[in-house]
């Protein structure tokens, strides 16, 4: 992100307030615009380089190419690393990467084979955006990447080939909310799977804690520039198992919510859709529709959700470890980076 780049003059944070939750929705609808995503190698240098000019007084004040630069920066680079992150798995790209094995899922007549190799695509996928997007306070190991992996890989081929065996087996239910039924299982793989991964793939964080840092008041900001130190020049407090578990658990908490209008929405659209005479005349459509009508509401799903929670989770240092208390910055607060 943005904070990395070199300059002590610090870059406003958002065009929007992000206390408030409608605030955060616009600013991560921006860090989430796939429009990004075409900025390539070029766009980005030239981003980050009006940007140190910002950073390094040469530019007084914020116009709305910076704002675009930023919104370019703050998509592509990770908070904690300053590296780009892989394309396919920013935040940027989640839509369309998850569209792809959405696809998959939704192939009709899939028989168990079929859903276990595409839900080991989806939670590779999981996997891959869930590594690239965490804190790198405390990484993972090889070892526990590929430990995590399989054990998220089974947890949802449990869930997915259970739901899809039990299904039929409802008897007592009507053939349409059966149907209906059959249609939600991929979603509600995806669900519980994501949530699950999310623990699995930071389980490291919780175990060993993550870096918190004071908040830093205005004057605090204004010694650090007068110094010629910017905001990320100053040191972690320590790393708080506590504030990792907050950290997990929230983002955990954002992929359901992102999931499951997702999981739930189209399905019951394109059950109603197809009772009209367009659809029953030209069944070869229900595909293409169905996959429109999950593109339109991820790309509602997902600002909406991600914004559940700040980015920069700002929390009292004696809510966290002994070691913390007192040590909090304005206002007795930490902050550290939530991942996405």
């Amino acid at each position: 992100m943005s904070a990395s780049l070199p300059g002590n003059r610090e870059l406003p944070e958002s065009q929007h307030d992000l206390s408030t939750y409608w605030g955060r929705v616009k600013q991560t609808a921006s860090i989430t615009d796939p429009r990004t995503l075409f900025a390539g190698k070029h766009g980005l240098e030239s981003a980050k380089s009006m940007l140190i000019a910002y950073k390094k007084g040469d530019i007084k004040e914020m116009t709305p190419d910076l704002w675009n630069a930023k919104k370019i920066v703050d998509s592509t680079l990770h908070p904690d690393t300053g590296e780009p992150v892989l394309l396919p798995f920013r935040m940027s790209c989640f839509v369309l990467s998850n569209l792809v094995v959405t696809a998959g899922m939704l192939t009709p007549g899939l028989g168990t084979a079929g859903t276990i190799g595409w839900q080991v695509a989806n939670q590779s996928l999981n996997v891959a955006i869930n590594n690239a997007n965490a804190n790198k306070s405390s990484p993972l190991s090889w070892g526990k990447i590929a430990q995590s992996y399989f054990m998220a890989v089974g947890a949802s081929c449990s869930v997915a080939v259970g739901l899809n065996s039990l299904v039929p087996r409802l008897k007592r239910l009507s053939p349409a909310t059966r149907t209906a039924l059959g249609r939600l299982v991929p979603f509600a793989a995806v669900a519980s799977a994501g949530a699950l991964n999310v623990f699995l793939m930071r389980g490291e964080e919780m175990r060993t804690g993550i870096d918190v840092f004071p908040v830093l008041s205005e004057a605090d900001k204004a010694r650090l520039a007068a110094e010629g130190k910017a905001e990320n020049d100053v040191p972690s407090l320590g790393k708080s198992k506590k504030a990792a578990v907050v950290a997990v658990s929230e983002t955990a908490l954002s992929r359901v919510l992102n999931s499951s209008p997702i999981m739930a929405v189209p399905p019951l659209i394109l059950m109603r859709l197809q009772r009209t005479d367009w659809l029953k005349k030209n069944p070869r459509y229900t595909t293409p529709v169905n996959l429109g009508l999950i593109l339109g509401m991820s790309y509602i799903a997902l600002p909406l959700a991600l914004a559940a929670f700040p980015t920069r989770q700002k929390i009292s240092a004696d809510s966290l470890e002994e070691e913390f208390h007192g040590k909090g910055g304005d206002g007795g607060l930490v902050v550290f980076n939530r991942g996405i």
